[in-house]
């Protein structure tokens, strides 16, 4: 079996040391390369690299960014792969594993790896030899494709105050995202006009929404070990689900967030519009809308085509 381990060196849970240790395990079960990112969107293009080679697995050592890079990558080399089937992506593409090294590791933790990179590593070693996987969808936003959520607008506003925050050496922690969260809100977002369309083949345009937030699995963010999921019906054997708000007015967003952090079936209400297992979808605002991918901010988008794609990796659990 041939491995690549693509290490992110600024991943915040690992060391040096704990690196190595990574190292010589994944060498026990496989004929492994390693490969450290140097730059944003270095992982894709290692990725993509590995599978055109027919490498076996592609190993993650990173937070959310670099699995999304990763599985950017991998499916980036589906013409590369004809020649190995005409199935789904899963069937043609090395497999993925992660090994969770970020702050909140979503991707990890929704596919029932441990939080802890060691348990992990334990886990995706036993996968490799026995070959355990299981096939997950992913969402595709325009030309990049997504694990576990998209946002546009408000959600990901508040993440572009966090990576401001953290580039000023602020650390990652739920108080951050809250604090970011509520100035946002009140000081950073247009609550009273809002800007956004869904649009659906063959359906009417929804019109007049303020904010949208898109899954593709379960849970859409942890806060410290508690998961939160505005679409608790998400999941990677299904389509997309969305949750949008029509307004953003004070009373109304507070309920909706209070259903949410009470975890007892999905936010409702007149100004909740939730849409569940969505094959394809467009988001279109009057002026230009933070938008984010696996929580990474990726700037400002007037228009985004949402797809889903099923069957798209096979991932060691």
């Amino acid at each position: 079996m041939r491995a690549l381990l693509v290490v992110n060196p600024k991943a915040t849970t690992t060391s040096e040391r704990s690196r190595d240790v990574l190292v010589r395990a994944l060498r026990s079960e496989a004929d492994l390369t390693v490969e450290y990112t140097r730059r944003r969107s270095h992982a894709v293009t290692l990725a993509r690299q590995a599978a055109e080679l027919g490498v076996d697995v592609v190993v993650s050592l990173g937070g959310d960014g670099t699995v999304n890079e990763v599985a950017n990558g991998l499916m980036q080399a589906l013409p590369a792969t004809l020649q190995r089937g005409d199935g789904p992506p899963a069937d043609r593409l090395p497999a993925l594993a992660v090994v969770p090294g970020g702050s909140t590791n979503v991707f990890a933790r929704a596919v029932g790896l441990p939080k802890d990179w060691v348990e992990s590593t334990g886990v995706i070693l036993e996968g490799m030899r026995l070959g355990r996987f299981r096939t997950v969808g992913l969402g595709k936003a325009d030309d990049r494709y997504f694990t576990f959520c998209a946002g546009f607008g408000l959600d990901a506003a508040v993440i572009r105050r966090v990576e401001r925050a953290r580039r000023r050496g602020r650390v990652s922690t739920p108080a951050l995202y809250m604090r970011s969260v509520v100035n946002e809100y009140f000081l950073g977002t247009d609550r009273r006009h809002p800007a956004i369309s869904l649009e659906r083949p063959g359906e009417p345009a929804i019109e007049s929404l303020a904010n949208a937030i898109i899954q593709n699995t379960t849970p859409w963010t942890f806060l410290g070990d508690r998961p939160i999921s505005p679409n608790p019906d998400a999941s990677f054997d299904l389509g997309l689900d969305v949750l949008a708000l029509r307004q953003l007015h004070v009373p109304s967003t507070s309920r909706t967030v209070t259903q949410i952090l009470a975890r007892k079936g999905g936010p409702h209400g007149r100004q909740v519009l939730r849409l569940h297992d969505v094959a394809e979808f467009t988001l279109v605002a009057a002026s230009p809308e933070a938008f984010q991918l696996d929580g990474d901010y990726l700037g400002e988008r007037s228009k985004v085509r949402f797809t889903s794609v099923p069957q798209a990796l096979r991932v060691i659990c």
